[in-house]
């Protein structure tokens, strides 16, 4: 019996410890009890989903966190190196769909790690790449959230009190797919950026 117990510790062990080359933290931090978790899905997924195994075998994140967006629901972020962004795309909605039914119907987006680089000193402004710019990389999460549906137009609002809100108009033919998420899309956003954004879907006429 007490052989049994020590295996069966053991497996666990390593079972966690292969879980965790899932997530590289950038800087090397430790990681959170809701990051091992995801890993954890992720390797769970790879170890018994036949239809991800081959693709998630290479692919590891960066991150994971929990973000409140209002009436006591709760979005998963999980941040991706920006060099594996295509790879994911690639299996990205059989991958939420199959981790937003581990996490219990929570909505699941999946962002690329960028960087925002500070304005060069001395005015070298040259120097810095344009996609590491405040409102590149602002624009570019916007895309990442609501992928695989395309962004067809953006209006900037002022309101009375002077802030601004951020009007974000999604293709309309992935209404069906995409409109239980927009709540997680404005949350995160937001959490994210500090900046207002609502998503919506053109107003089409019909015809006569």
């Amino acid at each position: 019996t007490n052989n049994a117990f020590i295996c069966t510790h053991l497996d666990a062990f390593k079972m966690a410890f292969t879980a965790r080359k899932k997530i590289v933290k950038d800087d090397g931090a430790a990681l959170g009890p809701f990051e091992e978790t995801v890993a954890q899905a992720l390797f769970d997924l790879e170890a018994t989903n036949n239809e991800l195994k081959a693709e998630l075998k290479d692919l590891y994140i960066n991150g994971a966190q929990e973000v409140a967006i209002g009436d006591g629901r709760t979005a998963i972020v999980i941040q991706v190196p920006f060099r594996l962004l295509k790879a994911f795309h690639k299996i990205q909605q059989r991958l939420v769909r199959e981790l937003e039914k581990k996490f219990s119907g929570k909505d699941v987006v999946v962002v690329a790690n960028r960087r925002i680089m500070p304005v060069p000193k001395g005015g070298f402004a040259r120097a810095r790449p344009r996609s590491r710019t405040l409102t590149a990389v602002h624009a570019n999460l916007l895309e990442d959230l609501v992928y695989p549906t395309e962004i067809v137009g953006k209006r900037q609002r002022y309101r009375l009190d002077g802030s601004r809100l951020l009007k974000v108009y999604l293709d309309a033919k992935d209404r069906n797919t995409t409109e239980y998420k927009l709540d997680a899309f404005a949350g995160v956003y937001k959490k994210m950026t500090g900046k207002e954004v609502s998503f919506e879907f053109p107003v089409t006429e019909a015809a006569n």
